[in-house]
């Protein structure tokens, strides 16, 4: 009796202690995993703070930098800048950053230049001398080869120390000044001690060459030799983060060290500036980790250049014990240990009052349960034998394949029963075929290897499988997966063959399909690629034996994008099937037709094309494309570009003739469409060098390639220049000067238009200015807009911030649309139109009369000029027609209050026409070609007008 005490005391502690354990680990193991997710969740939290730091100093640094290149950009335009310009043109910088400490223009001086330099100062500063500090302290500079001045400095309050300050000597400057003269681009110093604020390290100071205008500067030696200045900015640098941080609202948080360096390393000596304290370290002999118990980040850093100069930042969050900021671990972990105690006491209770029932309970009914488990062993085996049959015999008769039991006596193997499947599928009933040989199954099948492995596999009585293709009671045909497996007896005798018969017709279906469509395109039904390249391969080597030659024709449909664009993608479907069916017609037989992709097709005549015959398919192609279509109630009118390229003359293998043909199809584009071009070797030369424009082209703004020409427009009244209209020109380092419509068209296709108008739009307008504050009048300036200019969100919006930033009045910009772009979608455009004008630019109708011409919608354009195209102008002089579309213009532009101008006069029989029809203003070869912005000064400071004498008419280019 004591014994069975002690046990019961014993499992009761066991069963306690057990259960105190297991919710601890519990506790543990939860408190872990909800301290991992606060970890992740926190340190997450903070890399996204981190992040968003770097990201504002970095991108104001870079952005306040800038405006040093701003500055510098002041003397790549106009040359010679006065101390008035430099000061109007650096105020609203200086006002707009403030954390700017000065702005200066330090001139190159030589020594003989010296004297004289400083006489013309002192016309302006009496006490002018150049400078230097030596010791701390300020005294004319000493003799040397040259100076480096500080000519003009803004604001000059609290920087007239600076002013005549030579540079040159001083060791700060003199690594920035190499850099930046060297590549061209601005060049930031270490950091320096300011004269004006003092401190530790609080500035730096930003350099940008100034080049003699004109002077080549294509590499190092011809940079240094055409410096002739620098533009420079001082930058109180912890002022300047400061106000980036402030301004981003990031700066004082509690726990949050942010730490920026001058250098490209943590260097004390370059720290540049301190928000928070720094983080202190953990514990590092703990065995618990840190994450456990502390909330830490690991410090995030970044590197970046601020003008060449690389500099460091690292943000870093200080250790806070978990239970600091109360979360879901700490109460997870309370709740936890409470829950562990309590279940313990629970578990004590329960045990030690039921354990003593259980131990007797167990031992009486030990015996019982014993008996009982044999006689339910007995009888579940019988019903299990008994349920397994059924099962069996169920399975059977409800299974989707067909099942055959036959005799395994030969020859006949009889068969003796079928399934309610094996009817479904084959059409016979179980009376049609039971008594009946197993071989009678196998109807007309003429695949006799496989129905030999059936045989085979009944002789040697084993198991066989083939596939089979049998046929129904209705003579259909199908396909089966057939399995046939020997029954034998517990003695090991074959009493039965059981026959499984699987229907895989739709998976036979389904494998055809699937090899069609990977060789003929989903959408036309067409051969694709694939197929394509098998049978040019198979052709080209037919023709290689025979002697013979072959063409290989390229396809390529003119204008389909613009029923893409118009009726959608559908639509398009719509049309490409209906031609794809139409060349299949147009073709012989022995052709193959393929789609490439797109609405691009590729023919291969075979077997001996001859010219004439080849031709006639070609012309065959070009009708069956030019018959009209009917499409969602629209009637098309389509032609087609063709690129032909001969085996053997135009190569020897499937992807050179296919890309020979390719190239001549482009030619024929640019031939005016609607053509057809043999390919000839001079046209890959000609790709060649339209791949490398393209090539040149994305760097081409980059670079600096991109110029403005300027066109004259004056005025046919006063005889004066009025405005002038923008032209690009691409300077390329090879090619020379080429023209727009050799690059506008890829720069579209290329999606390069919309930075290249912008720079055009704020190039133009920044020139204009310029020239406004030369004293060259209110000239107004004409740029045109591109189809994606005109439809970019945010047009207005960026031509605002264009006309604020350069400080040109709305009235004296100029924007020219097509009548194309603007019919594209004439609600649209007319919300845009208004919008602009609202702004105050004017709204120009390039090339009228050679689009739509709409005058219903006309009426409704807020527009401002009619602009008659070139094209009539021409001939004004000789053809009654073009002076009767001309005149009618004017009288159709003045009778809606609009002003017109003429492109394109080069006679004085054109101009004469013009001015007694009241045409408004004019410009053209006869006047001036365009010009650069230093020529266009010129002819505007000159006075060029209406009465200046040409020699001779020139042939626009």
């Amino acid at each position: 009796m004591q014994n069975l005490f002690r046990r019961v005391r014993l499992s009761v502690s066991v069963s306690a202690a057990l259960t105190l354990c297991v919710g601890l680990s519990l506790t543990a193991l939860l408190f872990a995993s909800v301290r991992r997710a606060e970890t992740q969740v926190r340190t997450a939290r903070f890399e996204q703070e981190a992040s968003l730091r770097i990201s504002a100093v970095s991108s104001g640094l870079s952005d306040a930098v800038q405006q040093v290149m701003v500055v510098n950009g002041l003397f790549r335009t106009f040359g010679n800048v006065t101390a008035e310009q430099f000061a109007s043109f650096t105020a609203p910088l200086l006002a707009r950053y403030p954390e700017i400490q000065a702005l200066s223009y330090q001139h190159v001086i030589m020594d003989s230049e010296r004297k004289r330099y400083e006489a013309q100062m002192r016309r302006r500063f009496p006490n002018f001398t150049i400078s230097e500090f030596v010791g701390g302290t300020q005294r004319p500079a000493a003799q040397r080869d040259n100076y480096n001045v500080v000519e003009y400095i803004q604001p000059v309050e609290g920087n007239e120390l600076a002013l005549g300050l030579d540079t040159s000597r001083t060791p700060e400057h003199a690594a920035a000044r190499l850099r930046s003269r060297t590549s061209g681009q601005s060049a930031a110093t270490s950091l320096l001690t300011l004269v004006q604020v003092k401190g530790f390290h609080t500035g730096f100071l930003v350099l940008a060459p100034v080049y003699l205008r004109g002077a080549p500067i294509d590499t190092e030696a011809l940079r240094q030799r055409a410096v002739v200045g620098e533009t420079a900015a001082v930058f109180r640098v912890d002022h300047l983060i400061a106000t980036l941080l402030n301004r981003a609202g990031l700066r004082g948080t509690p726990g949050m060290a942010v730490n920026i360096y001058a250098a490209a390393s943590a260097q004390q000596s370059q720290l540049a500036f301190r928000d928070g304290q720094a983080a202190r370290p953990l514990p590092a002999d703990s065995l618990i980790p840190a994450w456990l118990l502390y909330d830490h980040a690991t410090p995030k850093s970044a590197s970046f250049t601020v003008a060449g100069t690389p500099w460091f930042m690292q943000v870093a969050q200080a250790p806070a014990p978990f239970t600091a900021t109360p979360g879901g671990s700490l109460y997870a972990l309370l709740g936890g240990i409470l829950s562990s105690l309590l279940a313990a006491g629970a578990v004590y209770s329960v045990v030690s009052r039921k354990s003593v029932i259980e131990r007797v309970t167990t031992e009486r009914t030990r015996t019982l349960r014993d008996d009982n488990l044999r006689l339910a062993e007995d009888l579940a085996l019988r019903m299990r034998t008994e349920k397994s049959l059924r099962l069996r015999e169920k399975v059977i008769e409800v299974s989707s394949n067909a099942i055959i039991i036959c005799s395994a006596v030969a020859p006949d193997y009889a068969i003796e029963y079928v399934n309610p499947a094996f009817e479904s599928i084959t059409g016979f009933s179980a009376a049609d075929v039971i008594g009946k040989s197993l071989r009678t199954m196998a109807g007309a099948s003429q695949d006799h290897q496989n129905i030999e492995e059936i045989s085979a596999a009944l002789r040697e009585q084993r198991e066989g499988h083939a596939v089979l293709r049998n046929y129904r009671k209705d003579g259909t045909g199908y396909w089966n997966d057939l399995y046939i497996t020997p029954v034998r007896t517990d003695e090991g005798e074959i009493i039965n063959f059981v026959v499984a018969q699987y229907d895989i017709s739709a998976v036979m279906r389904y494998e055809a399909e699937l090899e069609f469509q990977a060789r003929h395109d989903a959408l036309t039904g067409l051969a694709n690629r694939n197929l394509l390249n098998e049978r040019l391969e198979r052709a080209i080597s037919n023709a290689r034996h025979g002697g013979t030659e072959l063409w290989v024709v390229f396809v390529d449909l003119d204008r389909f994008k613009f029923i893409n664009d118009t009726l959608g993608h559908e639509a398009g479907d719509i049309l490409l099937k209906t031609l794809a069916e139409r060349l299949k017609l147009a073709v012989r037989e022995a052709d193959t037709v393929a789609r490439m992709g797109g609405d691009e097709f590729v023919l291969v005549l075979p077997e001996g094309t001859g010219r004439d015959a080849g031709m006639q398919v070609i012309q065959n192609i070009m009708d069956a494309v030019a018959e009209p279509l009917l499409i969602q109630s629209h009637e098309f009118f389509l032609t087609c570009s063709i690129g032909i390229a001969a085996y053997p003359s135009d190569g020897g293998t499937a992807e050179t003739l296919t890309k020979h043909a390719d190239i001549a199809m482009y030619r024929a584009k640019e031939m005016g469409r609607n053509t057809w071009q043999f390919y000839a070797p001079a046209m890959s030369e000609r790709t060649r060098e339209r791949l490398e424009i393209e090539a040149d082209l994305r760097h081409a703004l980059e670079r600096g390639q991109l110029v403005l020409h300027y066109q004259p427009q004056l005025d046919l009244i006063s005889g004066n220049i009025v405005g002038m209209e923008v032209l690009l020109r691409w300077n390329h380092p090879q090619h020379g000067t080429i023209a727009p419509s050799r690059f506008i068209a890829l720069a579209e296709e290329m999606g390069l238009i919309m930075p290249i108008g912008a720079w055009v739009l704020r190039a133009a307008c920044v020139q204009t200015r310029a020239w406004q504050l030369a004293g060259l009048g209110q000239l107004r300036v004409a740029v045109n807009l591109s189809p994606r200019q005109f439809t970019q969100k945010g047009l207005v919006q960026s031509i605002a911030a264009i006309l604020e930033e350069c400080g040109l009045d709305a009235r004296h910009l100029e924007l020219e649309v097509t009548e194309s772009m603007v019919m594209s979608d004439v609600d649209h455009a007319i919300t845009i139109l208004r919008d602009l004008k609202q702004l105050g630019v004017q709204i120009a109708i390039d090339d009228f009369g050679t689009g739509y011409s709409s005058l219903s919608y006309l009426r409704r354009f807020p527009i401002d000029v009619l602009k008659i195209d070139q094209s009539f102008v021409s001939d004004i002089a000789l053809k009654e027609d073009d002076a009767a579309i001309v005149h009618a213009i004017i009288s159709l532009a003045h009778g809606l209050r609009l002003k017109v101008i003429a492109e394109g006069v080069e006679t004085n029989e054109q101009l004469e026409f013009l001015r007694e029809h009241g045409c408004d203003q004019v410009q053209g070869f006869l006047f001036s070609r365009p010009v650069p912005a230093t020529e266009f000064a010129a002819l505007a400071a000159g006075g060029l007008c209406v009465a200046a004498p040409v020699s001779k008419s020139v042939a626009h280019a």
